[in-house]
């Protein structure tokens, strides 16, 4: 009881701090109170509420429990209630709006005797407390952000003070954990404290704090507004932003701010609204989706080893986006993360597989680095700390649904063997290089700005690669080796000179593995198999990094992967995507089989499991290229496997042209915009605006002034020892007295999560059940025999495609054949195969039939091979049709499709072609030899017509003085060409003498204002102006 009243005590004094003095009332009969004296009476009477509210002893310790029973509704609580058609009402597509609910505030007192008590009262008591919706309130001189859990039992208040002044931010973080009705009370008596200054009003709903940000004046909070659901890892939901608000932290109302802004502040928050946070950004309540899968696993086992039940917050900086913006949060709150959520920039997506009633998800996730980010010719290569320009790692996650969650039954914490994930990375090339992008040039020349002996740069880039991933490093180089113009090429020779130089330092069995593969030369060259040159160095990586197997070594086979393939080409997107896909899939097969799903470990191309595959892959390369480059996918993995189409060309052109544009008019807005969101830039008084820079290199590169104050680290010694030492996964704990009692919610709250307990839901809208399946890879449903295979890795190939990459079918022989016999035995073929189909669906085409009409089975275009009988497709079949007879070419707009497909097997010439053939071959073979200025003869026609030819080019004089010639050419035309054939010593320049020639007319026209399009001979203007 003492607990609660202390607990009660702290809230009326909180309570009354908001509380002003309301105005007083014209009919005042009662004696004047001083507010002291009501503030006092106000709050015994909140205490005695809270310390014993009708019908409640004392607040329970205990954990909630489902004590629903049906019992009729109170008018009170039925006020408040929705009814039953409205609450059964499903909208949306998910378990959840997209956008979320406020809380529900209630002034009945019979409700808020019915809400159950907190479990426990204290923050990090006992349990996860995770606070998923939020719920924004203002009054005139603060922000109440109200936090509540998944189950609406638990919530918190964060109170964010509006009069504090610019560069402040003055924000109060309540450890107390409230049940419903104690929140319900605790906002009433704020709202009752403000009504003379107009009370508390909800401000908005959220699903999160992202952080706060300032730019000249007041600070601005950053909100969640619409989330999507993207993937589901071990029973943890992870989402995607579809919605933000930005708060002002002032006071009065917004808009009113948004008058006073100064140029400056609405410049900076224009150029912050360049960057989209609903396109590409994640975040997860309970899952950390900054780190890999292994690094979880093996950090809550080693927390688990310690004795820790709960472990810290251990978020990778170089994936949370808003890290800048999280900072005032961190000086200010105890719990920064309780209330901010972290999120990654990248590419996220969830698919599933269905073998034969097993479940498997494969989850891509794609986690870019917020460090020396931007656009694609503005970020090339890496700075003098190490980081290189489009840094993006990639997991692929594969686990079997047989259990959600992270834990092995027992239950055995963070043990369960059904999940295992892979990690590739890529960037661009770790020199210092980059591309002047402001000429016309889609290709500019690549430029080596700095030569460094030692590559101080991109020894402490593989440093960082090993402290991530482990050794060995396996970098993949996709650049080209042979240019006629040295410009990838050069990047290739200072590469592998840095890699030999750094390998030197490192032990034999920790070097990094290089191998240069020139992928544009080798698809281009005929005979070239780039997919089975990529298997083979897949299968070289998978032997030596492995890949992340979960499980207890007493009953399973864990492993864990040590090192990482590093794959590049100049921009990281095309080539190189495709590269990391055939590394994936090959990866793709071991983790199947070490699930037990598939024996081998290997799964073939054009199969269900490998087309999903191959479509998430696909995404997530269009998704970083826009990211970066500003465009999809130029070359997709159909390019490269030589199946695209014919309509990829003109895709292939059009986002081509897209990145051009992009690169030359939107990315340095795009770049601006990351280097406000992402702290590179920061206001500071007397200093450059961001808008006048004419570069950014000093926001992405060390301070030059701090170098002296830096130790200079060894040239040969440039790694770190540790980082070198291979990752082993702890051993799991078993089952204990007290984790059998309370249960695994005492150290994962996945259950609350994902299965909602007490909360009406619709199958069509829980999420499993939202996800890809290969249903819509699989052939019709009405095509499929009772002998069809519908395992999803089983390949699935069309008639005119061929086998897989990784064989090559064998190239055909040539053999001649005469025109006719060639012609009979096309047309046999096509009789047999239609006579084949025929049989095969019962002897004709019914309505009925399998095989689906198309528009070849229209009778207007169907040829006669189909009424042909079956016993006359190889004898009887040439000699029974009637003799070919060309169709007339001036109807051809009109011809048939039969008839366009007879006259292309049987070409023919009409007589009109062959004579307008023969006249254009002999005229220029049979002209005669001019030997003598004879006349020729009426004889010779052809002599003739050379004649009149010659006669074109020569004046025909009417008379002896050249009156009526064909051409007359003037005096002064004469003259203007001699003059215009004598070249000055400086041809390009003009001279004051040169202004009344006739050439520079336009020259004068244009200095007069006047366009150089406007000088046609059409043009009135320029008929009016005469010579």
């Amino acid at each position: 009881m003492e607990e609660s009243t202390l607990r009660a005590l702290d809230m009326s004094e909180r309570a009354n701090s908001e509380r002003r003095p309301a105005p007083a009332s014209s009919n005042s009969d009662p004696p004047e109170r001083s507010q002291e004296d009501a503030l006092d009476e106000d709050a015994e009477t909140l205490i005695d509420e809270l310390i014993l509210p009708k019908g409640i002893t004392g607040l329970s310790s205990d954990p909630p429990v489902n004590d629903f029973r049906e019992s009729p509704l109170e008018p009170e609580l039925a006020a408040v209630t929705p009814q039953n058609d409205e609450s059964l009402q499903f909208e949306g597509d998910e378990e959840e709006p997209a956008e979320p609910q406020s809380f529900q505030r209630s002034t009945s007192p019979t409700l808020m005797q019915r809400n159950k008590g907190a479990a426990y009262e204290k923050v990090g008591e006992e349990g996860v407390n995770k606070m998923h919706r939020f719920s924004l309130y203002e009054t005139s001189t603060r922000f109440y952000l109200v936090g509540g859990d998944v189950m609406d039992k638990h919530f918190r208040v964060l109170k964010i003070d509006r009069t504090a002044h610019p560069g402040h931010l003055n924000i109060f973080e309540d450890d107390i954990v409230y049940d419903k009705r104690e929140m319900n009370q605790l906002l009433n008596a704020i709202d009752d404290g403000n009504k003379g200054s107009g009370g508390m009003k909800l401000k908005c709903s959220t699903w999160g704090l992202l952080g706060f940000i300032r730019f000249t004046e007041a600070y601005y909070m950053l909100l969640i507004t619409k989330r999507t659901q993207v993937a589901m890892i071990g029973g943890h939901y992870v989402y995607q932003i579809g919605g933000t608000e930005m708060v002002p932290l002032t006071t009065g109302s917004t808009s009113r701010f948004q008058k006073d802004r100064n140029p400056e502040e609405s410049r900076f928050l224009s150029i912050l609204n360049n960057l989209d946070l609903t396109r590409g950004f994640y975040f997860s309540y309970s899952y950390n989706i900054t780190r890999s899968l292994q690094q979880n696993i093996i950090r809550e086992r080693e927390g688990l080893s310690k004795g820790l039940s709960h472990q810290t917050y251990d978020f990778n900086d170089m994936f949370v986006w808003n890290h800048y913006l999280l900072e005032p949060a961190r000086a200010a709150l105890k719990s920064t993360y309780d209330w901010c959520l972290p999120i990654i920039h990248g590419f996220i997506d969830q698919s599933s597989i269905d073998v034969f009633g097993r479940r498997v998800y494969i989850t891509i996730i794609a986690r870019r680095s917020r460090f020396f980010a931007g656009a694609r010719f503005l970020k090339r290569g890496t700075n003098d700390l190490g980081y290189v320009a489009n840094d993006v790692e990639t997991e692929q996650i594969v686990s079997e649904l047989l259990n959600t969650s992270f834990h092995a039954p027992g239950p055995r914490l963070y043990a369960n063997p059904s999940y295992t994930s892979y990690i590739q990375h890529r960037g661009s090339i770790p020199l210092y290089w980059t591309q002047d992008n402001t000429g016309v040039t889609p290709k500019p020349d690549i430029d080596l700005n700095l030569i460094d002996p030692f590559y101080s740069a991109a020894a402490l880039h593989f440093d960082n690669l090993f402290e991530r991933y482990g050794a060995p490093v396996y970098v993949l180089n996709l650049i080209k080796s042979r240019e006629r113009l040295p410009r990838e090429s050069k990047l290739l020779r200072e590469y592998e000179n840095a890699i030999k130089y750094l390998n030197q330092s490192l032990p034999a069995d920790k070097k990094i593995l290089y191998e240069a593969f020139d992928m544009s030369r080798a698809s281009k060259t005929r005979g070239q198999d780039v997919i089975g040159t990529l298997e083979t160095i897949a299968e070289n990586v998978l032997q030596r990094t492995g890949f992340f197997h979960n499980g207890d070594s007493r009953y399973d086979s864990p492993q864990v992967q040590n090192g990482v393939a590093r794959t590049n080409c100049i921009d990281c997107l095309d080539r190189t995507n495709a590269a990391q896909f055939v590394i994936g899939k090959r990866a793709l097969g071991r983790q199947l089989q070490a699930i037990g799903i598939i024996a081998g470990n290997t799964v073939d191309y054009d199969t269900d499991a490998v087309n999903i595959f191959t479509h998430m892959f696909h995404d997530h390369g269009d998704t970083i290229a826009i990211q970066y480059g500003g465009s999809h996918l130029v070359n997709t993995m159909a390019t490269y496997r030589k199946i695209n189409q014919w309509q990829s060309h003109s895709r292939d052109m059009v986002e081509s042209f897209k990145r051009y544009y992009h690169n030359s008019f939107l990315d340095s807005q795009r770049q601006e915009a990351y280097n406000l969101f992402l702290g590179n830039y920061i206001f500071t008084i007397g200093q450059p605006m961001l808008w006048d820079l004419t570069t950014d290199y000093y926001l992405h590169h060390a301070d030059p002034r701090a170098w002296l104050g830096k130790s200079r680290r060894d040239y040969i010694e440039w790694f770190t020892p540790e980082f070198l030492e291979q990752h082993s996964l702890p051993s799991s704990s078993g089952p204990n007295s007290e984790l059998i009692k309370k249960g695994v919610g005492l150290y994962d709250d996945y259950w609350l999560e994902y299965y909602r307990p007490l909360a009406i839901s619709s199958f069509l809208k829980i999420y499993s059940f939202c996800l890809n399946s290969p249903a819509r890879y699989l052939p019709d449903k009405s095509l499929q025999s009772r002998d069809y295979d519908l395992s999803p890795f089983r390949p699935r190939k069309s008639p005119h495609e061929t086998d897989s990459p990784e064989k090559k079918p064998p190239r055909k022989g040539v053999t001649i054949l005469d025109p006719s016999s060639e012609t009979e035995t096309r047309v046999l073929s096509i009789a047999a195969r239609r006579n084949q189909a025929r049989l095969s669906s019962g002897g004709r085409f019914e309505s009925g039939s399998p095989i689906k009409g198309s528009i070849l089975r229209d009778p207007h275009f169907e040829t006669r091979l189909l009424s042909t009988p079956h016993s006359s497709q190889t004898t009887s079949f040439s000699s029974s049709n009637p003799p070919f007879k060309p169709a007339d070419k001036n109807l051809m707009t009109q011809w048939t499709l039969d008839q366009f497909h007879s006259n292309s097997l049987n070409p023919s010439v009409t007589a009109a072609e062959a004579a307008e053939y023969a006249e254009y071959i002999s005229h220029p073979l049979n002209l005669p030899l001019v030997v003598s200025a004879e006349t020729p003869s009426a004889s010779d026609p052809i002599a003739l017509d050379f004649l009149e030819y010659l006669s074109l080019s020569a004046p025909e004089k009417d008379s002896a003085d050249g009156a009526g010639a064909r051409w007359d050419i003037s005096e002064e035309d004469v003259g203007f060409y001699d003059e215009f054939l004598k070249v000055s010593e400086n041809p390009l320049d003009v001279n004051e003498d040169d202004g009344g020639k006739k050439r520079y007319k336009a020259y004068r026209q244009w200095l007069k204002g006047k366009s150089l399009f406007k000088q046609s001979k059409v043009d009135p203007e320029y008929q009016g102006q005469g010579r």
